[in-house]
């Protein structure tokens, strides 16, 4: 399975970014994201874990009524490369389970914890239809809660068409990160981007000849 790799942004001439939220859902900081994108008619994915979605069904049940992506970072936020394969593919497909009770769809893409990859992992993860995610803006640390203006800046310098971004909803106080998405979709709609899934963005895919 040579050649797969993470993707962190997708070829597009469209004005159009991917925003995810990991380890969520969480009924406050969730909540305040979709009010976010509802105000700027926008989708974003959320890439859930298992416990968090035990606990707080409905709210995943409101992330996918409003027309978000829910996407799998596994059962329990291991980092997968260091579990067996058959370990590793037990976590993906019990989050795969929980996740398509509440959408009734099959689930199209996959985060691994810590972005911890090689191989094996990628292509167990392909092998099961999924599109293995990554971000552009790693570097922003907006789990470290590092201030807004750092997260920000850090987002802005790599920021582009079809770039995928990557902040956290859950495990944790995320009141800088969500103060951060509120100024970027903002900055963004006034600039004319529209406000994609991961699976929208990676549709529009037109590698330039």
């Amino acid at each position: 399975m040579a050649g797969i790799s993470l993707v962190h942004q997708v070829a597009t001439q469209e004005k159009a970014v991917a925003f995810t939220f990991d380890d969520g859902p969480h009924p406050v900081y969730t909540k305040q994201l979709l009010d976010i994108f509802r105000r700027a008619n926008g989708k974003a994915t959320f890439f859930m874990i298992g416990q968090e979605l035990d606990a707080y069904g409905e709210i995943a049940a409101e992330v996918h009524a409003a027309g978000h992506e829910i996407a799998n970072h596994t059962w329990s936020h291991p980092d997968l490369t260091k579990l067996t394969l058959e370990e590793a593919r037990a976590e993906v497909e019990k989050m795969d389970e929980k996740i398509r009770r509440i959408t009734g769809k099959p689930v199209l893409t996959f985060r691994p914890p810590y972005f911890a990859v090689n191989e094996d992992i990628l292509s167990l993860a392909a092998d099961m239809g999924y599109q293995s995610i990554g971000a552009v803006n790693g570097e922003a640390k907006d789990w470290e809660q590092p201030g807004v203006e750092y997260i920000l800046d850090h987002t802005r310098r790599v920021l582009g068409k079809g770039s995928i971004l990557l902040f956290h909803d859950g495990y944790g106080k995320r009141e800088q990160t969500i103060e951060a998405v509120r100024v970027l979709v903002e900055e963004l709609a006034a600039e004319g981007y529209r406000f994609v899934t991961v699976s929208e963005l990676t549709a529009l895919s037109n590698p330039i000849a």
